[in-house]
């Protein structure tokens, strides 16, 4: 162990709360401290008569978290943890935060990014009061720029919406709350592997909220997200293997769930409308460059999704192989089609899963420029009513999958 590691500080000696906010970290010492205060001004206004307690889950961090987490100055007291030396990733630090949840025999616990600007105390109200009026799940629910969010647009949101029957906009949003009982439930869990322990903890929490049939909630969050955003082309190799691959891989243990559902169901709102007035900051997308990276994919992968797509999904794919971006058109269908195939083969053929994710990032570039063009004109509401109507063809195509999906034993 390195010198002067502590896995927990607890100034206060807390050793019970009712409701606890968590922040998850790695090298946020220049922005945790707002995400703080604003936790602990909700906390003081609207649950002030309750036992709360602030803890940062943190991944060693060599750039002094733990001492910027620990100086902010708060009225509710403060615990940080830490995952051992050398062990990084979100979900290890979910890890920590759920067998501490256990301990202090919370009901309750609100979960928000280190790297929120926008974060107002009312966001721990609104994520933390729907968990004691009998909701067990809080999903966040926001205004984001049309082109902000694009693997949770394109692949999380109708892909859970269309297996597991519930639209839940944001399953991988973030900022979320669940009960003391929930957490519970994540650490028995036999799913856990590598990629739930980095990026893919936030869309496992989901699904498993989903299948324990619990009752869920989103919670309007009165503003728009404000973090760190990027271009949906930049790099997001470990991102996307380790959100879809998550995706994929709990069809499996919740294969006698899924098989049966045939229609999504809304799901109730906390909260206000989304009549924001308030707009999100803009995010600019590279099209030449998801293009480049799309026709680059058909040199690069085509041998991989020819033995993981069905023959008429990949002669489809090959026909918009050649499209210039004037013409270049990526139909939801065949989109929909890709996922369900690629879905069915994971981990079932001689190709690694990581492979597999890698030669789908491609084809997400492809859909990401066909959804960018689509929507170019439309206003942040119009491109959320396209996501709708893609999510809908999901549901149509749903059958495919199933089909698919009963085949493959027989290969």
């Amino acid at each position: 162990m390195n010198q002067g590691f502590e896995k927990e500080v607890n100034p206060e000696n807390i050793k019970r709360a009712e409701l606890v906010v968590c922040i998850p970290s790695y090298n946020e010492a220049d922005a945790i401290g707002y995400p703080v205060i604003q936790a602990d001004l909700g906390l003081q206004d609207y649950f002030g008569g309750m036992e709360t307690v602030i803890i940062n889950c943190d991944n060693n961090s060599p750039d002094n978290t733990r001492q910027a987490f620990l100086e902010t100055r708060t009225k509710t007291p403060k615990i940080y943890i830490s995952t051992e030396p050398g062990v990084k990733g979100k979900g290890n630090n979910f890890k920590n935060l759920f067998e501490k949840v256990v301990q202090l025999k919370a009901k309750a616990v609100v979960v928000v990014d280190a790297d929120l600007k926008s974060i107002t105390p009312e966001w721990i109200k609104h994520l933390g009061a729907p968990l004691f009026q009998g909701f067990s799940y809080v999903a966040p629910l926001y205004i984001r720029h049309k082109y902000d969010g694009t693997i949770t647009n394109g692949i999380a949101y109708p892909m859970i919406r269309a297996l597991y029957g519930r639209r839940v906009r944001q399953p991988i949003g973030g900022d979320f709350g669940f009960s003391g009982r929930l957490a519970r439930a994540y650490l028995e869990s036999d799913s856990w592997n590598e990629s739930v322990a980095n990026f893919g903890i936030d869309v496992w929490m989901t699904t498993l909220a989903i299948n324990q049939r619990i009752q869920i909630c989103q919670a309007f969050m009165g503003r728009p997200k404000i973090h760190r955003t990027k271009d949906p082309g930049s790099d997001l190799g470990p991102m996307f293997r380790q959100v879809v691959g998550t995706i994929f891989a709990l069809m499996e243990p919740f294969e006698s769930f899924w098989m049966k559902v045939k229609y999504s169901r809304p799901t109730a709102i906390f909260g206000f409308g989304l009549g924001e007035v308030e707009m999100p900051p803009k995010v600019t997308v590279d099209t030449d460059n998801l293009l480049h990276q799309f026709h680059n994919g058909f040199e690069q992968f085509s041998h991989i999704w020819e033995q993981i797509l069905t023959p008429d999904v990949y002669r489809k794919l090959k026909e918009i192989g050649g499209l210039k971006e004037k013409e270049f058109n990526f139909p939801t269908d065949l989109w929909a089609r890709v996922l369900f195939d690629t879905a069915v083969s994971y981990g079932r053929t001689v190709i690694e899963p990581e492979e597999m994710m890698d030669s789908l990032i491609p084809l997400y570039f492809g859909r990401t420029l066909s959804f960018v063009k689509r929507t170019r004109k439309m206003s942040i509401k119009q491109a959320e009513e396209a996501i709708e109507t893609d999510c809908e063809t999901f549901e149509m195509t749903k059958p495919y999958l199933i089909q698919q999906w009963k085949k493959r034993g027989i290969k």
